[in-house]
């Protein structure tokens, strides 16, 4: 209990002190006018409440990522909190405050056009692409994933039928204003969601789980051998540093009113998630007992949705009935809720590369429809494999952005070395994505050595090229 108690405090002071220091070195300008006041166009550039706009964010970054990350993540043993607490801190703080403001700066624009501005036309087209293939595996994956579990809930309505219902949704809150849906029901389950996670840490405080300790050892007990690098630092994404935050932050970054509010809004939602992400990693560690029966159950429902299955267990079992809606809520809903803003973000990408308004309907579906119909014939392929290459391709993203982060900085801040709150985790991200495609299953499946090998070339060749950059920009 004594390595959790650390860790959530870790992450308060982390927000209040490095948070404070990234903004610092961002140099944000508290006169100038944000997207929201300049090109309000009452569809996707809408005025919102601070407040609003946090806990719209917070659940369109969180959704069931960092919960069932931190419960996938806690297999490898308690050296999942560091990760959790450090890569909140120093990587997914600093990659979705700087990716919401630079949109910001540049008029709310996406993602991938925020990367092309600072890396190249070249790396432009591509992060176009990788944006697109990610956010629309993950609203296929957020698609499919909670109409099985509504059929497991209403057996009597077949499953297809569900997806379609979803589906209908999905299509009302990409095309909707944002305020309409968005903004009007997603603080409510923004905050439906802190409050289970709240719940289950009273819960274990006052009941004295047996959390595990870090005093137990560091090293993977992942049941099937997987070593911590580069495995784990995947598994756990949203709850410590995800790509896919880096194209929901322009969503939030149109709809505010002033610069100061960023720190809050962006890189306060990281670590609110990262503080998710910690309670469900320890709740999953102990509630069965230990890391030992936690993969004993998995092993007893091999082939199922353990995550889902742990989170229902939990629920109901430490919050009684009430938990067992706010699962349903948590299982259900959330996923729901990030799939509908990620097929958004889809839409706002390719509008931003055809420049295309949005204000009127039919341009709005005139993008929409090729999008839905990939997503519709995506759910008849294997959620596994759809999953699975999901992971590797959000944290590459994640790479992107950082690396864009340390070039903007580089230029724009009044610190001579500020940049390096953006390089080092980039570097460091670097290594875990190069490493991984080579080693994972999924990717190449080549020994550990040679992995090794391949992520320390890749990160020579990119401080490498940054250095080269650096000494160009210089003359």
């Amino acid at each position: 209990m004594i390595s959790f108690a650390v860790s959530i405090v870790l992450l308060v002071v982390g927000y209040v002190l490095y948070g404070a220091f990234v903004e610092r070195v961002f140099g944000i300008d508290y006169q100038r006018p944000t997207p929201a006041v300049d090109k309000a166009d009452g569809v996707d550039y809408v005025p919102l409440p601070a407040w609003r706009i946090f806990l719209i964010q917070f659940l369109n970054i969180a959704g069931l990522g960092p919960i069932f990350g931190a419960i996938m993540g806690i297999f490898f043993g308690p050296s999942a909190f560091l990760w959790i607490v450090f890569g909140t801190i120093f990587a997914g703080g600093v990659h979705d405050y700087l990716s919401g403001m630079m949109s910001l700066r540049r008029g709310g624009i996406s993602l991938p056009e925020v990367v092309g501005d600072e890396l190249g036309v070249g790396v432009k087209q591509f992060m176009r692409v990788l944006s697109l293939v990610l956010l629309l595996l993950l609203t296929t994956t957020f698609l499919t994933g909670p109409a099985n579990l509504l059929h497991s809930l209403v057996s009597s309505v077949d499953v297809v039928w569900w997806i379609v219902i979803v589906f209908a949704y999905y299509i009302l809150a990409t095309l909707l204003p944002v305020d309409k849906i968005i903004g009007r029901f997603y603080p409510v389950f923004g905050a439906v969601l802190l409050f289970m996670g709240l719940g289950i840490m009273v819960v274990m405080l006052v009941g004295q789980a047996p959390i595990p300790e870090l005093t137990d050892g560091l090293q993977s007990v992942h049941p099937q051998g997987y070593p911590l690098f580069p495995m784990m630092f995947v598994s756990i994404a949203c709850g410590a540093i995800s790509g896919f935050h880096g194209t929901q932050s322009p969503i939030m970054a149109r709809c505010m009113t002033n610069e100061r509010q960023g720190r809050r809004i962006f890189y306060g939602a990281m670590v609110a998630e990262g503080i998710l992400a910690l309670i469900w990693a320890a709740a999953a560690g102990s509630f069965f007992g230990g890391v030992g029966g936690l993969q004993a159950f998995a092993a007893e429902h091999a082939g199922e949705n353990i995550a889902a299955l742990v989170i229902d267990r939990i629920s109901r079992s430490w919050l009684g009935t009430v938990g067992g809606i706010l699962a349903i809520i948590g299982v259900v809903a959330a996923p729901i809720t990030s799939g509908d803003t990620a097929l958004r973000s889809a839409r706002l990408i390719v509008a931003d590369f055809l420049h295309l308004d949005q204000k009127a309907i039919p341009k709005r579906l005139l993008i929409s429809i090729p999008m839905f119909l990939v997503v519709f014939g995506m759910t008849f392929v294997n959620f596994d494999i759809v999953w699975r290459y999901f992971a590797w391709t959000n944290q590459t993203l994640a790479c992107f952005t950082l690396w864009t982060g340390a070039v903007f900085l580089c230029k724009t801040s009044r610190y001579r070395f500020g940049y390096l709150v953006a390089l080092l985790p980039a570097v460091f991200m670097t290594a875990v994505c190069s490493c991984y495609i080579v080693v994972a299953p999924e990717g190449f499946a080549l020994p550990m050595p040679i992995g090794y090998a391949v992520a320390a070339l890749a990160c020579v060749v990119c401080v490498s090229l940054f250095v080269l950059w650096m000494r160009k920009l210089a003359r």
